[in-house]
Protein backbone atom coordinates (compact mmCIF):
# COMPACT_ATOMS: atom_id res chain seq x y z
CA UNK A 1 0.00 0.00 0.00
CA UNK A 2 1.43 3.42 -0.95
CA UNK A 3 1.13 6.58 1.07
CA UNK A 4 -1.89 7.56 -1.04
CA UNK A 5 -3.76 4.25 -0.95
CA UNK A 6 -6.20 3.80 1.91
CA UNK A 7 -8.75 1.02 2.04
CA UNK A 8 -12.27 1.53 3.33
CA UNK A 9 -11.32 -0.49 6.42
CA UNK A 10 -8.28 1.72 7.06
CA UNK A 11 -10.41 4.84 6.68
CA UNK A 12 -12.95 3.51 9.17
CA UNK A 13 -10.20 2.71 11.68
CA UNK A 14 -8.75 6.21 11.31
CA UNK A 15 -12.21 7.70 11.70
CA UNK A 16 -12.65 5.86 15.00
CA UNK A 17 -9.33 7.23 16.23
CA UNK A 18 -10.29 10.77 15.25
CA UNK A 19 -13.71 10.44 16.88
CA UNK A 20 -12.07 9.25 20.10
CA UNK A 21 -9.74 12.25 20.06
CA UNK A 22 -12.68 14.59 19.45
CA UNK A 23 -14.54 12.99 22.35
CA UNK A 24 -11.54 13.51 24.62
CA UNK A 25 -11.35 17.19 23.68
CA UNK A 26 -15.07 17.62 24.26
CA UNK A 27 -14.86 15.99 27.70
CA UNK A 28 -11.97 18.30 28.62
CA UNK A 29 -13.96 21.46 27.84
CA UNK A 30 -15.60 21.88 31.29
CA UNK A 31 -12.19 21.63 32.95
CA UNK A 32 -10.67 24.13 30.53
CA UNK A 33 -13.46 26.57 31.37
CA UNK A 34 -12.99 25.88 35.09
CA UNK A 35 -9.33 26.91 35.02
CA UNK A 36 -9.59 29.65 32.37
CA UNK A 37 -8.01 32.85 33.68
CA UNK A 38 -6.50 31.03 36.66
CA UNK A 39 -2.82 30.68 37.50
CA UNK A 40 -1.25 27.24 37.77
CA UNK A 41 2.27 26.95 39.21
CA UNK A 42 4.17 23.88 38.04
CA UNK A 43 7.31 22.62 39.75
CA UNK A 44 9.27 20.92 36.99
CA UNK A 45 12.13 18.54 37.72
CA UNK A 46 13.23 14.95 38.14
CA UNK A 47 13.07 12.39 35.34
CA UNK A 48 10.54 14.46 33.39
CA UNK A 49 13.17 17.14 32.88
CA UNK A 50 15.97 14.75 31.92
CA UNK A 51 14.09 12.75 29.28
CA UNK A 52 13.88 14.32 25.81
CA UNK A 53 10.48 12.80 24.98
CA UNK A 54 8.93 13.78 28.31
CA UNK A 55 10.41 17.27 28.19
CA UNK A 56 8.86 17.74 24.75
CA UNK A 57 5.48 16.60 26.07
CA UNK A 58 5.81 18.97 29.01
CA UNK A 59 6.62 21.94 26.78
CA UNK A 60 3.60 21.27 24.54
CA UNK A 61 1.35 20.85 27.59
CA UNK A 62 2.46 24.20 29.00
CA UNK A 63 1.84 25.92 25.66
CA UNK A 64 -1.62 24.32 25.48
CA UNK A 65 -2.48 25.64 28.95
CA UNK A 66 -1.62 29.15 27.80
CA UNK A 67 -3.61 28.73 24.59
CA UNK A 68 -6.80 27.83 26.47
CA UNK A 69 -6.55 30.84 28.78
CA UNK A 70 -4.70 29.40 31.77
CA UNK A 71 -1.65 31.20 33.19
CA UNK A 72 1.12 28.63 33.73
CA UNK A 73 4.17 29.56 35.81
CA UNK A 74 7.05 27.07 35.71
CA UNK A 75 9.55 26.75 38.58
CA UNK A 76 12.31 24.25 37.85
CA UNK A 77 14.95 22.32 39.71
CA UNK A 78 18.19 20.86 38.43
CA UNK A 79 19.96 18.79 41.08
CA UNK A 80 21.38 16.12 38.72
CA UNK A 81 22.67 18.73 36.27
CA UNK A 82 24.31 20.69 39.10
CA UNK A 83 25.96 17.52 40.37
CA UNK A 84 27.36 16.73 36.92
CA UNK A 85 28.86 20.18 36.59
CA UNK A 86 30.40 20.05 40.07
CA UNK A 87 31.94 16.66 39.29
CA UNK A 88 33.24 17.99 36.00
CA UNK A 89 34.91 20.87 37.85
CA UNK A 90 36.11 18.47 40.58
CA UNK A 91 34.19 20.28 43.33
CA UNK A 92 33.12 18.00 46.16
CA UNK A 93 29.52 18.11 47.41
CA UNK A 94 28.26 17.39 50.89
CA UNK A 95 24.62 16.75 51.74
CA UNK A 96 22.90 17.22 55.10
CA UNK A 97 19.34 15.90 55.43
CA UNK A 98 19.04 15.88 51.63
CA UNK A 99 20.18 19.50 51.24
CA UNK A 100 23.38 20.36 49.39
CA UNK A 101 25.83 22.30 51.54
CA UNK A 102 26.53 25.31 49.32
CA UNK A 103 29.70 27.31 49.88
CA UNK A 104 30.58 30.44 47.91
CA UNK A 105 32.27 28.54 45.07
CA UNK A 106 29.39 26.07 44.81
CA UNK A 107 26.66 28.70 44.79
CA UNK A 108 28.27 30.35 41.77
CA UNK A 109 28.09 27.03 39.91
CA UNK A 110 24.53 26.42 41.09
CA UNK A 111 23.43 29.81 39.79
CA UNK A 112 25.23 29.27 36.49
CA UNK A 113 23.55 25.91 35.90
CA UNK A 114 20.06 26.81 37.14
CA UNK A 115 19.72 30.35 35.77
CA UNK A 116 21.83 29.60 32.71
CA UNK A 117 21.80 26.28 30.89
CA UNK A 118 18.75 24.60 32.47
CA UNK A 119 16.52 27.67 32.43
CA UNK A 120 17.30 28.43 28.81
CA UNK A 121 16.78 24.80 27.74
CA UNK A 122 13.25 24.92 29.16
CA UNK A 123 12.56 28.31 27.60
CA UNK A 124 13.81 27.00 24.25
CA UNK A 125 11.64 23.86 24.47
CA UNK A 126 8.51 25.93 25.17
CA UNK A 127 9.37 28.31 22.34
CA UNK A 128 9.88 25.41 19.92
CA UNK A 129 6.48 24.06 20.96
CA UNK A 130 4.88 27.32 19.84
CA UNK A 131 4.88 29.28 23.08
CA UNK A 132 6.55 32.48 24.18
CA UNK A 133 8.59 31.87 27.31
CA UNK A 134 10.92 34.12 29.29
CA UNK A 135 13.49 32.84 31.76
CA UNK A 136 13.81 34.47 35.17
CA UNK A 137 15.65 33.87 38.40
CA UNK A 138 14.60 35.07 41.83
CA UNK A 139 17.02 37.97 41.41
CA UNK A 140 15.03 39.46 38.52
CA UNK A 141 12.71 42.23 39.66
CA UNK A 142 13.28 41.25 43.31
CA UNK A 143 11.15 38.22 42.53
CA UNK A 144 12.41 36.03 45.39
CA UNK A 145 13.85 37.55 48.54
CA UNK A 146 15.57 34.96 50.68
CA UNK A 147 17.42 34.42 53.91
CA UNK A 148 19.83 31.76 55.07
CA UNK A 149 18.09 28.47 55.86
CA UNK A 150 18.49 27.53 59.50
CA UNK A 151 18.47 23.85 60.37
CA UNK A 152 19.39 22.06 63.56
CA UNK A 153 20.09 18.43 64.33
CA UNK A 154 20.04 16.61 67.64
CA UNK A 155 23.27 14.83 68.53
CA UNK A 156 22.33 11.21 69.38
CA UNK A 157 25.09 10.94 72.01
CA UNK A 158 24.75 14.23 73.88
CA UNK A 159 21.07 14.88 72.97
CA UNK A 160 22.07 18.49 72.27
CA UNK A 161 20.59 20.43 69.34
CA UNK A 162 23.35 21.60 67.00
CA UNK A 163 22.89 24.35 64.43
CA UNK A 164 23.86 23.17 60.94
CA UNK A 165 25.68 25.50 58.58
CA UNK A 166 24.44 24.80 55.05
CA UNK A 167 26.23 27.78 53.55
CA UNK A 168 24.30 29.68 50.89
CA UNK A 169 21.17 27.53 51.07
CA UNK A 170 18.19 29.80 51.47
CA UNK A 171 14.47 29.90 52.03
CA UNK A 172 12.04 32.44 50.56
CA UNK A 173 11.05 35.30 52.82
CA UNK A 174 9.14 37.39 50.28
CA UNK A 175 7.85 36.87 46.75
CA UNK A 176 7.22 39.91 44.56
CA UNK A 177 4.05 38.94 42.65
CA UNK A 178 4.00 42.10 40.52
CA UNK A 179 6.61 40.68 38.16
CA UNK A 180 4.47 37.61 37.46
CA UNK A 181 1.15 39.46 37.48
CA UNK A 182 2.47 41.56 34.61
CA UNK A 183 2.69 38.44 32.45
CA UNK A 184 -0.86 37.22 33.13
CA UNK A 185 -2.44 39.44 30.53
CA UNK A 186 0.20 38.62 27.92
CA UNK A 187 1.36 35.62 25.92
CA UNK A 188 4.44 35.21 28.11
CA UNK A 189 5.08 32.01 30.08
CA UNK A 190 7.52 32.71 32.95
CA UNK A 191 10.13 30.04 33.70
CA UNK A 192 11.78 30.58 37.09
CA UNK A 193 15.12 29.31 38.41
CA UNK A 194 15.00 28.95 42.23
CA UNK A 195 17.78 31.41 43.03
CA UNK A 196 17.01 33.99 45.70
CA UNK A 197 18.69 37.19 46.80
CA UNK A 198 19.41 38.22 50.38
CA UNK A 199 19.02 41.65 51.91
CA UNK A 200 22.73 42.33 51.38
CA UNK A 201 22.77 41.01 47.82
CA UNK A 202 23.85 37.46 48.68
CA UNK A 203 22.89 34.66 46.30
CA UNK A 204 20.94 31.77 47.81
CA UNK A 205 20.23 28.33 46.40
CA UNK A 206 16.58 27.49 47.18
CA UNK A 207 14.93 24.09 47.01
CA UNK A 208 12.73 24.13 43.89
CA UNK A 209 9.74 22.61 45.69
CA UNK A 210 9.92 25.29 48.37
CA UNK A 211 10.28 28.06 45.80
CA UNK A 212 7.31 26.78 43.78
CA UNK A 213 5.12 26.62 46.87
CA UNK A 214 6.03 30.16 47.87
CA UNK A 215 5.39 31.49 44.36
CA UNK A 216 2.02 29.69 44.19
CA UNK A 217 0.90 31.25 47.46
CA UNK A 218 2.09 34.74 46.48
CA UNK A 219 0.25 34.82 43.14
CA UNK A 220 -2.91 33.15 44.48
CA UNK A 221 -2.55 30.14 42.20
CA UNK A 222 -5.56 27.88 41.72
CA UNK A 223 -3.27 24.85 41.60
CA UNK A 224 0.29 23.94 42.56
CA UNK A 225 1.48 20.94 40.55
CA UNK A 226 4.62 19.18 41.81
CA UNK A 227 6.12 16.83 39.22
CA UNK A 228 8.06 14.02 40.89
CA UNK A 229 9.51 10.61 40.11
CA UNK A 230 6.81 8.71 42.02
CA UNK A 231 3.07 8.22 41.50
CA UNK A 232 2.18 10.45 44.42
CA UNK A 233 1.50 9.71 48.08
CA UNK A 234 1.10 5.98 48.69
CA UNK A 235 -0.68 4.26 51.57
CA UNK A 236 0.90 1.48 53.63
CA UNK A 237 -0.02 -1.06 50.95
CA UNK A 238 1.66 0.95 48.22
CA UNK A 239 -1.63 2.12 46.70
CA UNK A 240 -1.91 5.69 45.43
CA UNK A 241 -3.91 8.03 47.65
CA UNK A 242 -5.75 10.16 45.10
CA UNK A 243 -7.22 12.75 47.45
CA UNK A 244 -6.22 13.99 50.91
CA UNK A 245 -7.42 16.77 53.17
CA UNK A 246 -4.83 18.83 55.00
CA UNK A 247 -5.81 17.10 58.24
CA UNK A 248 -5.31 13.67 56.66
CA UNK A 249 -1.91 14.72 55.34
CA UNK A 250 -0.82 15.89 58.80
CA UNK A 251 -2.01 12.57 60.24
CA UNK A 252 -0.14 10.65 57.53
CA UNK A 253 3.11 12.37 58.48
CA UNK A 254 2.52 11.80 62.20
CA UNK A 255 1.73 8.07 61.88
CA UNK A 256 4.51 7.33 59.39
CA UNK A 257 2.34 6.66 56.32
CA UNK A 258 4.10 9.60 54.70
CA UNK A 259 7.84 9.25 55.22
CA UNK A 260 11.29 9.99 53.85
CA UNK A 261 11.61 12.40 50.94
CA UNK A 262 7.83 12.61 50.56
CA UNK A 263 7.49 14.52 53.85
CA UNK A 264 9.00 17.83 52.63
CA UNK A 265 6.96 17.64 49.41
CA UNK A 266 3.72 17.16 51.34
CA UNK A 267 4.72 19.90 53.79
CA UNK A 268 5.26 22.27 50.86
CA UNK A 269 1.79 21.40 49.55
CA UNK A 270 0.27 21.94 53.00
CA UNK A 271 1.91 25.34 53.39
CA UNK A 272 0.65 26.38 49.95
CA UNK A 273 -2.89 25.23 50.70
CA UNK A 274 -2.85 26.89 54.12
CA UNK A 275 -1.78 30.20 52.53
CA UNK A 276 -4.46 30.43 49.86
CA UNK A 277 -3.77 27.93 47.07
CA UNK A 278 -6.98 25.98 46.40
CA UNK A 279 -5.21 22.64 46.01
CA UNK A 280 -1.73 21.19 45.51
CA UNK A 281 -0.99 17.99 43.62
CA UNK A 282 1.97 15.62 43.75
CA UNK A 283 2.04 13.77 40.45
CA UNK A 284 4.27 11.48 38.43
CA UNK A 285 6.24 13.48 35.89
CA UNK A 286 7.33 10.25 34.19
CA UNK A 287 3.80 9.89 32.79
CA UNK A 288 3.44 11.67 29.42
CA UNK A 289 1.05 14.63 29.58
CA UNK A 290 0.65 14.24 33.37
CA UNK A 291 -0.22 17.95 33.66
CA UNK A 292 -3.12 17.63 31.20
CA UNK A 293 -4.36 14.44 32.85
CA UNK A 294 -4.43 16.19 36.20
CA UNK A 295 -6.17 19.37 35.11
CA UNK A 296 -8.48 18.18 32.34
CA UNK A 297 -9.76 14.77 33.47
CA UNK A 298 -12.06 13.87 36.38
CA UNK A 299 -9.69 11.32 37.96
CA UNK A 300 -6.51 13.41 37.91
CA UNK A 301 -3.03 11.95 37.85
CA UNK A 302 -1.61 12.05 41.37
CA UNK A 303 -2.34 12.92 45.00
CA UNK A 304 -4.40 16.08 45.45
CA UNK A 305 -4.14 17.88 48.80
CA UNK A 306 -6.68 20.52 49.81
CA UNK A 307 -7.96 22.17 52.96
CA UNK A 308 -11.15 20.10 53.15
CA UNK A 309 -12.92 17.32 51.28
CA UNK A 310 -14.77 18.04 48.04
CA UNK A 311 -15.01 17.24 44.34
CA UNK A 312 -11.68 17.11 42.55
Amino acid sequence: MTGYDTTAQDKEALREVWLEKAKTLSEALPYMRRFAGETVVIKYGGHAMGDATLSGCFARDVVLLKQVGINPVVVHGGGPQIQKMLERLKIQSEFVDGLRVTDRATVDIVEMVLSGSINKEIVSAITQAGGFAIGLSGKDGHLIRATKLRRSKRDPDSNIEKLLDLGFVGEPTKINPHVLNYFQGSDVIPVIAPIGQGEDGETFNINADTAAGAVAAAVGARRLLMLTDVKGVLDRDGVLIEDMTAAEAHTGIADGTISGGMIPKVETCLKAVETGVEAAVILDGRVPHAVLLELFTPHGAGTLIRASAGAR
